[in-house]
């Protein structure tokens, strides 16, 4: 692969940008300059906007993909072909397959599955055997064969015992712990947010104590046990400030946020619509305005996908009856820049999608030097364009943004010696 990329902004985090050409051979970024000439036998992308920016490629925790097991929701594939169309060149992937990624033997079918992708996954442990909450899993094993991280993902860890043995086995190789905070005794049978909304609407809501209680109990564990704790996905403001007062004294926690928490509320729901039907749900203004507070000041540290795909016939129900969860690798660039432009600037998004999820998994941060290895992604963060049907790179559709207009679009990716180009 012989590739030049003409004029291009190099946008790295809160460094700014500067335009230049970038020369890539074979994967290898070859030559950085102001003018590179085009040869013969070269690949050309340059666009007529002069607006083009690249960054190291984005990188996404959390994201659900069915395979193994659940294929016809989302499988290896479909997931790299959303994942690349958001911008993605990397995903650290759930377990929450079937069977969960729960052994070595799991870890390497990810792994070899996806040796050959545009797209780096990177499988996440399970916790617990199943990912049934019981008993502790093979997390050395796991680590062994590859897995970057451990969680029983869109299942929380209930039993405290468990997750404090997880926390204190980890330590002892530096594994990372990750845990979504829901205690599923008071969220139980909940639709949405329990609020204003939700008592107007008639539907059981999802007390912010589900997640607070939780919060409050696993930085306790860290506490004791000094091991490192990610809490995926807050959503509450009481949440967000139990984060920060521990950050504050030291310990080593790190938080992620989805951008459909950042971006909407509660409010979202009134029309009944499946597709906003999601964990955490979407909450009130204030919690909204807490979680932006929480970016800006570091608490929270980086901005999830949340990606959780269903096939049609779990979320075309009546609202009671659907699936929680919406599909959002394509998406969460593009809702940034259009519902957050005015809070968060382009190089604070590169900073919470692309380098903050590889500091917190130990990975390096892919660089854009002369030597390096090419792994990133292009995008026009002004660009104006609708997400239309035909759009949708996922197996599964459940997503409220078909015929949304957008600001901010990817436009490709480097990665693995691929170029993919979307426009």
């Amino acid at each position: 692969m012989l590739l030049l990329l003409k004029n291009i902004r190099i946008a790295e985090g809160k460094s700014g940008s500067k335009t230049r050409d970038l020369l890539l051979r074979d994967g290898i970024i070859e030559q950085i300059a102001e003018d590179i000439p085009a040869r013969k036998n070269m690949e050309v992308w340059q666009w007529d906007s002069g607006k083009i920016h690249v960054s190291p490629g984005w990188m996404d925790i959390g994201a659900q993909t069915g395979d193994p097991g659940y294929e016809h929701r989302e499988d290896l594939h479909s997931a790299a072909s959303a994942a690349a169309a958001g911008g993605y060149t990397s995903v650290a992937c759930f377990p929450n397959t079937h069977p969960a990624i729960a052994s070595k033997s799991e870890v390497l079918y990810v792994k070899n599955k996806t040796a050959h992708s545009p797209v780096t996954f990177y499988p996440v442990g399970a916790i617990s055997e199943h990912c049934e909450g019981k008993d502790l899993a093979e997390l050395y094993d796991m680590h062994a064969a590859g897995a970057i991280a451990f969680s029983d993902g869109s299942k929380p860890v209930q039993d405290a015992g468990l997750l404090l043995r997880a926390l204190q086995y980890a330590r002892a190789f530096g594994g990372l712990v990750i845990n979504e905070p829901q205690q599923r005794s008071i969220a139980a049978g909940g639709q949405m947010h329990e609020g204003l909304v939700s008592t107007s609407l008639g539907l059981k809501g999802i007390p912010a104590l589900a997640e607070e209680i939780v919060v409050q109990r696993d930085l306790r564990l860290l506490e004791y046990a000094e091991g490192r704790l990610h809490i995926h996905l807050l959503s509450t403001a009481a949440g967000v400030a139990l984060v920060r007062e521990t950050k504050k004294a030291g310990l080593p926690v790190t938080a992620s946020v989805a951008v459909a928490n950042l971006c909407f509320t509660d409010e979202k729901l009134r029309d009944f619509d499946s597709n906003w039907k999601i964990l955490p749900p979407l909450r009130s203004r204030a919690d909204a305005d807490a979680l932006l507070e929480g970016l800006h000041d570091g608490t929270i540290d980086l901005i999830a996908s949340n990606h959780v795909p269903w096939h049609e016939e779990a979320k075309n129900l009546e609202f009671p009856f659907a699936e929680f969860g919406m599909s959002g690798l394509q998406t969460t660039f593009a809702l940034c820049r259009t519902f957050l432009g005015e809070h968060l600037k382009t190089a604070e998004v590169i900073e919470k999608i692309a380098l903050a999820p590889r500091r917190i998994l130990g990975l390096p941060v892919p660089e854009i030097k002369v030597g390096a290895r090419a792994e990133l992604t292009l995008f026009d963060p002004d660009a104006k364009w609708t997400f239309e049907e035909r759009d949708i790179r996922s197996k599964s559709r459940n997503t409220p943004f078909t015929r949304q207009q957008f600001k901010g679009k990817v436009l490709g990716i480097v990665n693995n010696g691929q170029a993919l180009r979307f426009a």
